[in-house]
C-alpha cells in the first residue's frame, strides 16, 4: 500500500511539472490524402486574392449572385503535380448568365494572362462530370451520358458535390460523388503531364463557386507505365 502510494504522488508531481503541451493545429493525412487546403488561409495557393477569390466558412469562394463575374479566375497550387489522385467537394449556384465553374489539373498558367492551360473537370448544368481541354484543345474530352450524370448528382449532399480525379501517366479518371464517369487515355505525348491544380470561377454570369475538403494522395512513379 505504501508502495502504490509513494508511486501515486510521483505521478502527480510529474504531472504538475510538466504541463500538457498545445494542441497541434497541422492538418494530417488521412488514408494517404494530405490536405492541400488549411480551410483558413491561401497558404499554398496563388491568384487574383484581392478581389476575386476569398474564403468563407472553410471553403475558397469567388463570385457573385448580383454582379456578373468579368472573367474567367483562377486560384493555383504554386506546387506541381504529376501522378495523383484527388479529392475535392464543390458547390456552384446562380441566378443569370454562364454558370460555370471547373477543377484544372496537369495545367500551366498562361504567361501575363488570366487564363491557365491544361485539363479541366468541368462544373455547372449540363458539364458535370465532364473533362474538358482548357484553352489547349479546347474542347470536351469525355461527355458521358446525361442520366449517367444524373445518377451521379442526386448522391451530392447539401448542394455539395465531390469530385474524386485520378491521373496516373497517359490515363485521366473522373469520379462524381463515387459514380465514374471518365476515362480517357491521352493519346498526345506532347500533351504535359505535370502542372499544379486551380479551381474556377467562369466568367460570363452572375454565380458563386464554392471549393472546400481538397486533398492529394501522390502515387508513386513504379505506378506509371
Amino acid at each position: 500500500m505504501k508502495r502504490s502510494l509513494t508511486t501515486f504522488l510521483l505521478i502527480l508531481l510529474m504531472s504538475v511539472a510538466s504541463p500538457p503541451s498545445q494542441a497541434d493545429d497541422t492538418p494530417k493525412a488521412a488514408d494517404g490524402f494530405t490536405p492541400l487546403f488549411d480551410g483558413k488561409t491561401f497558404d499554398g495557393w496563388q491568384g487574383d486574392t484581392k478581389s476575386t477569390w476569398r474564403i468563407e466558412d472553410g471553403a475558397f469562394v469567388a463570385g457573385s449572385l448580383e454582379v456578373t463575374v468579368p472573367r474567367n479566375e483562377f486560384l493555383c497550387t504554386k506546387r506541381e503535380f504529376e501522378n495523383f489522385e484527388m479529392r475535392i467537394k464543390y458547390q456552384l449556384s446562380g441566378t443569370e448568365g454562364f454558370v460555370n465553374g471547373g477543377i484544372q489539373f496537369r495545367t500551366k498558367r498562361i504567361p501575363d494572362h488570366h487564363e491557365v492551360i491544361g485539363y479541366q473537370a468541368d462544373l455547372g448544368k449540363g458539364y458535370d462530370g465532364h473533362l474538358y481541354d482548357e484553352s489547349r484543345r479546347r474542347k470536351m474530352l469525355v461527355s458521358p451520358p446525361k442520366e449517367l450524370v444524373e445518377k451521379a448528382l442526386k448522391q451530392g449532399k447539401d448542394g455539395w458535390n465531390e469530385y474524386l480525379i485520378r491521373a496516373e501517366g497517359s490515363r485521366i479518371q473522373l469520379w462524381l460523388n463515387g459514380v465514374q464517369t471518365v476515362d480517357f487515355t491521352e493519346d498526345d505525348p506532347k500533351v504535359d503531364r505535370k502542372g499544379v491544380i486551380a479551381v474556377q470561377v467562369h466568367g460570363g454570369g452572375k454565380a458563386i463557386a464554392r471549393y472546400r475538403d481538397i486533398s492529394i494522395r501522390e502515387l508513386p512513379a513504379a505506378a506509371v507505365e
